[in-house]
């Protein structure tokens, strides 16, 4: 018998759940379905959110040819014959091209993706690829600049409701039982914004409760079942993510015990040391930040050992970076300031640069006072004086707010000291 989460699976676009800001009506895969005009996209997200499901519901909507590959288990001849085989049935296409749909192209070597290149360019295929890893990181350039990257997110409560209710009134199954749901805190907070997750819940608390003739869900229930039963809830084996947001979140709760046991499952678990070793830097920029700028210096230097030294010696820098970061002074003010400058901009827009900072090449710019008031810092003493250097709607705007600790606390004292006036 299929698991739920394969009887569930949507095959037209109305069916689809979540993803409306790429999906819904005027959004940009949606404008591309209904005008039959597709080109090369990569769908970055974490797992469960529906990116297998959406490309084949793409192809399923503009009836091409759906060619797959997993970057797990495919080498470069396999590429090579599938883009064959997609060359060839372009035969009887009167419109469009053949989608290659590649799961997991985060880890296609360098040479995967370039035997890609070609295919892509002349339109013999259309790439759909999914990652769970950041694309700039992890795709070439010649290959990610021939793609459109679409974010795709976590489902919501609500999301997550409509999911619910279509598993036990639609699925073939569930749908002759009666449900009782009391309590969802739990299936929201085990599910996490991932689909199959929720799927996986549910038919674990049917299949233990499928010789009674209502099936209960309460939060006490869904704990118990999952810690009963860890890796069939985790069946897809989606535990590592759970393993890394441990591991992170030791580091940032400073205690450097935990977060050398979540490295040690990591590394026990085949983690390409890699991975750790960029979500290290990731943790030292939003966890650690200006509290200790040597944190990052240290996460970079770690990841390029990572790559000279190899494995297994590489769990020794690994280790030493975790434990580093777990007891540095932490901050996220960094993190905090560019989310609420960004957040800003989305309101305002584009604010006109004030005259005197702007660029001035030519003459007609130089008439129109482009740069005319501007002071130049090294001029005067200390290296500073006071001018405004934001949009006048954004006048007096603060997005750093220094936190506790010794490096800010510095840091703050010498703005306060430059901008008293």
């Amino acid at each position: 018998m299929q698991p739920l989460a394969e009887r569930l699976r949507p095959t037209k676009l109305e069916d689809y759940i979540g993803q409306k800001h790429i999906i819904g009506e005027n959004a940009v895969l949606n404008k591309m379905i209904n005008s039959k005009r597709l080109s090369s996209f990569i769908l970055w997200g974490p797992p469960g959110v529906g990116k297998t499901t959406l490309a084949k519901i793409i192809a399923n909507e503009l009836e091409l040819p759906f060619f797959t590959l997993s970057a797990i288990s495919s080498g470069v001849k396999d590429v090579r014959e599938t883009i064959e085989k997609a060359r060839q049935s372009r035969v009887f296409l009167t419109e469009g091209n053949p989608i290659l749909f590649i799961d997991e192209i985060h880890r296609f070597s360098k040479s995967q993706q370039d035997s890609l290149l070609g295919a892509v360019e002349n339109g013999t295929i259309t790439l759909i690829g999914a990652t769970t890893e950041n694309p700039s990181f992890e795709i070439i350039t010649p290959l990610l600049s021939r793609c459109q990257v679409y974010t795709l997110k976590p489902l919501e409560n609500e999301e997550i409701d409509i999911l619910l209710n279509r598993a036990i009134t639609q699925d073939s199954i569930l749908k002759e039982y009666k449900f009782d749901i009391q309590e969802k805190d739990a299936l929201y907070r085990f599910a996490g914004g991932d689909a199959r997750k929720l799927l996986n819940i549910i038919e674990i608390l049917f299949n233990s409760q499928a010789d009674n003739s209502t099936i209960l869900i309460t939060n006490t229930l869904v704990t118990e079942k999952l810690q009963e039963n860890p890796l069939a809830f985790d069946k897809d084996g989606e535990m590592h993510y759970d393993i890394i947001s441990a591991f992170i979140k030791s580091i940032r709760g400073s205690d450097p015990d935990a977060a050398i046991y979540w490295l040690a499952r990591l590394i026990a678990g085949g983690e390409d040391p890699k991975f750790i070793a960029r979500r290290l830097v990731i943790s030292a920029s939003e966890d650690i930040g200006l509290a200790n700028p040597n944190a990052l210096l240290l996460a970079n230097a770690c990841f390029d050992a990572i790559h000279k030294i190899g494995w297994p010696e590489g769990r020794i820098p690994l280790a030493e970076t975790t434990i580093y970061l777990a007891t540095s002074p932490k901050s996220n003010s960094a993190y905090n300031a560019i989310n609420e400058a960004l957040s800003v901009v989305e309101k305002t827009g584009n604010l006109p640069v004030p005259l005197h900072l702007r660029n001035a090449p030519t003459k007609l710019m130089k008439e129109l006072n482009y740069g005319a008031e501007y002071k130049y810092s090294h001029d005067y003493p200390n290296h500073f004086v006071l001018q405004e250097y934001l949009p006048e709607k954004l006048k007096n705007t603060k997005f750093w707010i220094s936190q506790n600790n010794i490096h800010e606390q510095k840091m703050q004292e010498n703005m306060n000291k430059l901008w008293e006036k």
